[in-house]
Parts: C-alpha cells; structure tokens; sequence
C-alpha cells in the first residue's frame, strides 16, 4: 500500500466516528427543526446540506482535536476537557448554523451584506436557540464519550459495550 493511500485510509477512518455522529445528531436536529417550521413557509434543510454540515463539524472536530491547546487539562478530572471541548465544538457548530442560513439568506437577496441584514432582521430567534441548545447537549455527550474512551480505552470500551462480558469474581 503506497504511502498516500495509507495515509487516505488513516483520515478517513479518523473523521468516520465523529462525522456518523453529527451525521446523526443533525439528521435529528434537522427533523426537530421541521417540526418547528411547519406551517410556517420556511424550507428545512436537505439531507445533503445535512450531510455536508456532518463532514464539516468532523472535520472540525480532526483539526480542532490537533490544535495544541485543545488538552488543556490532561491532569484534572475529566469534566474540565469535556467542557472545555463543548465549548470550542459548540462555538464552531454555532458558526456553522448561521452560516448555513447566511448562505440561504445571501442567495436569495444577491449579496452577503444585505443576506446578512434580512437574516438578522427575519430569524426566528427562539428557534435559533432552540437548535443551540439540542446541539448543546449532543456535542456534550459526544465530548464526554470521546474523553471516557480516551481514559478507559477503545478496547475496553467495545468489550464493555459489545462484549464479551468479563467474568465477575466473588
């Protein structure tokens, strides 16, 4: 295998994990949000941009994850990362959401200034937050799973989840 493939294989298999969670988590965000919209005029997103959105975040996730300041706390109790990385993944996916509905927006009026004028003048500010607050707490539970494998390990955490169940002595 040539060095270039290995390395294509090493990348892909590093962005697949984070990339089928958000893949998931903003499939249900997106349904959340038709609900929400229904009646109102407003088209939800297509499972491509969701698809898209899904790459970008793992993606994020991958360069985020090599930044040198990412670890800031490797020797405090796990809470520390996990908020910490919360916090820079939802700041990144709160960018990612109004940019998504700048493009929208921009589109439609011909131009970013004036997409960006009508967007802050027309978002429906409550359901705005709303999806803040659902990705909240999916990309908490994502960052304290990521960090409870570090900790403990991929090959315990499968045997924990998949099995086999260890034997318990007594």
């Amino acid at each position: 295998m040539s060095m270039l493939s290995a390395k294509l294989k090493e990348e892909f298999l590093a962005v697949l994990p984070p990339t089928i969670f958000f893949f998931i988590a903003l499939h249900i965000v997106a349904f959340i949000r038709v609900l929400m919209l229904k009646g109102t005029g407003i088209s939800p997103q297509s499972s491509i941009s969701v698809l898209v959105a899904a790459l970008i975040l793992g993606k994020s996730v991958l360069i985020a994850d090599m930044l040198p300041w990412i670890n800031r706390f490797p020797t405090k109790p796990l809470i520390y990362n996990v908020s910490w990385k919360t916090v820079i993944y939802l700041l990144i996916a709160t960018l990612i959401h109004y940019l998504e509905r700048l493009f929208d927006f921009a589109r439609e009026t011909g131009g970013v200034a004036a997409g960006n004028e009508k967007l802050l003048a027309h978002m429906v500010w409550p359901h705005f937050w709303a999806i803040q607050i659902i990705l909240l707490v999916l990309i908490l539970m994502y960052c304290t799973m990521r960090e409870l494998v570090r900790v403990i390990g991929k090959d315990k955490v499968s045997q924990i989840f998949f099995g086999p169940m260890p034997l318990v002595q007594g």
